[in-house]
């Protein structure tokens, strides 16, 4: 049976020339996908703490217990569309200063006892992060950022609320990220 030439095969020897070329710029540019900042990391050891993880997601679970706006996903594919794969450290690094500092921070007593023990986590790996910065322009990410900025903003208590019922998803982007 011969095989059938087509649209498809020519997309897919198209994608594989693409893929093919993509890999060798990266390994020119030692495989990193975007100029970052060497700054960018976070050493794996603060993922790998039961404890912490324990109490984050514990905390996730019950703020999103009080979630009741099911629609909204602030930590997902929009929040990272256009965005490379070694820019995503960058985009979680804002996204975590914001949700310390507009959210977690200005509500201390809310969900304890998991507030008093995660905020200050976050907040290290917030500051552990400080000098993570792109090369060049950054407007792709803050618009994206901006966005979730705005949502949570724009549904006030409610907002705040998701944020914290999405530091699950926060802590895992972060991980996958950054690590």
């Amino acid at each position: 049976m011969a095989a059938r030439q087509g649209p498809l095969s020519c997309s897919f020897l198209g994608t594989l020339a693409a893929s093919c070329l993509l890999l060798m710029v990266l390994s020119l540019q030692g495989g990193v996908a975007a100029p970052l900042g060497s700054h960018c990391r976070l050493d794996k050891s603060n993922f790998q703490q039961p404890y912490i993880t324990n109490r984050t997601f514990m905390l996730a679970k019950e703020a999103s217990l009080a979630d009741n706006n099911t629609d909204v996903r602030l930590i997902g594919e929009k929040l990272f569309r256009g965005v490379n794969m070694g820019e995503r450290c960058y985009l979680l690094k804002q996204v975590l200063n914001f949700t310390v500092d507009e959210v977690l921070l200005p509500q201390p007593h809310r969900f304890q006892p998991y507030m008093q023990e995660v905020v200050p986590f976050l907040a290290r790996l917030s500051t552990r992060l400080s000098s993570c910065h792109i090369e060049g322009d950054d407007q792709h990410i803050q618009r994206n950022v901006q966005k979730l900025k705005d949502t949570v903003r724009k549904l006030g208590e409610s907002g705040e609320i998701k944020a914290i019922g999405e530091l699950d998803l926060l802590f895992m982007a972060l991980r996958n990220a950054c690590v």
